[in-house]
């Protein structure tokens, strides 16, 4: 079957990333770059705040589309469900995935709508089920990450820290919701992969939202840490004294904007169940930008296999976990780890 593949978004770049590596393992399939410019061929014009440039989608045939575009008001989401067309987007921040969820829940869906916005393109929530075959047998999860100011990122993280860095968000403790806020309650964390003992500090992750509402785990938490052990301190003395509170838009922005030629990546998951406690460690060594993307072409290509019937998905349900282990480890600049 031929597949027409539009990525919206693909002149970013984590869409840019995923064009090249679904291009290199999909050669026979037709993929289009959307862009607010637009252009000629397989560059088409289309801006997410203005449905009336959508129409392009239905003339060019196509049958899937990647968001990789913040789109806040859902407008392709609900494009795609009215025209049955496959819709992956990883992109959204814990509460615009909420809303998108509940969106799509209260529609008529006949294709495959999967949101794809947990850590590094939705794969930790597979790789949780790696470590255990049941969930109801998990008793917590906890998520640490590390992430380098020397690696490459696009903005939309950037934005999304400056636009809630000094908002509370929610992890859960016995089922129960309880606020927190970025950067504090910090955790001593010792970092596989030469990175060694960090001091780890609150982060919000659409996971927390996953593991808890989707997957029933009843105690989720999620932990990062920058590379530079000041800048982790700093911006923990920024949320203690609540100077986020009081800067701009624009200052958070330039705080949390910065950006490399590229580094690690690493995140390391943590399960304890009544008899075990289980450890997988993961690092890109390429940065986060090419384990989103590559994540999202695995997504992408189980769902071009056709084996999934019309529904709402998140991501990590279109996989065997044990196929998606198998997967990353075979890619050549990811290095996984698990110990009990």
């Amino acid at each position: 079957m031929e597949h027409n593949i539009l990525v919206v978004g693909g002149n970013g770049l984590v869409g840019k990333t995923i064009i090249r590596i679904l291009k290199s393992r999909n050669p026979q399939i037709n993929i289009f770059i959307g862009g607010r410019k637009g252009g000629t061929g397989n560059h088409l014009k289309i801006d997410v705040t203005d449905p009336g440039t959508f129409q392009v989608i239905l003339e060019k045939k196509i049958d899937m589309v990647i968001l990789s575009v913040n789109d806040k008001e859902d407008n392709i989401l609900r494009f795609a469900i009215e025209n049955k067309i496959d819709y992956l987007d990883i992109t959204k921040p814990t509460p615009d995935l909420v809303k998108a969820y509940v969106l799509a829940k209260n529609r008529t869906v006949q294709s495959r709508i999967v949101f794809s916005s947990g850590w590094m393109g939705g794969i930790v929530n597979g790789l949780v089920k790696t470590l255990s075959g049941d969930t109801k047998d998990i008793q917590e999860v906890k998520l640490f990450v590390y992430y380098s100011v020397k690696d490459l990122a696009g903005e939309s993280s950037a934005h999304f820290m400056a636009e809630n860095v000094a908002k509370p968000f929610i992890r859960y403790e016995n089922n129960s919701q309880v606020p927190v806020k970025h950067f504090l309650d910090s955790e001593d964390f010792d970092f596989s992969f030469g990175i060694g003992k960090r001091e780890a500090y609150n982060f919000d992750v659409p996971d927390l939202y996953i593991l808890n509402q989707i997957e029933k785990i009843p105690n989720v938490s999620v932990k990062m840490t920058y590379n530079s052990k000041f800048i982790t301190w700093l911006l923990g003395a920024f949320q203690k004294v609540k100077i986020f509170n009081i800067l701009s838009l624009k200052e958070r922005r330039m705080i949390f904007g910065s950006s490399g030629n590229g580094d690690q990546s690493v995140f390391e998951i943590i399960i304890k169940t009544k008899s075990r406690n289980e450890k997988l460690s993961l690092q890109s060594t390429k940065g986060q930008a090419e384990l989103t993307a590559l994540s999202a072409v695995f997504h992408t290509e189980e769902l071009m296999k056709g084996l999934h019937e019309n529904s709402i998905y998140f991501s990590h349900q279109l996989h065997q976990p044990s196929s998606l282990l198998e997967k990353l480890k075979a890619y050549e600049s990811i290095n996984i780890k698990t110990s009990r």
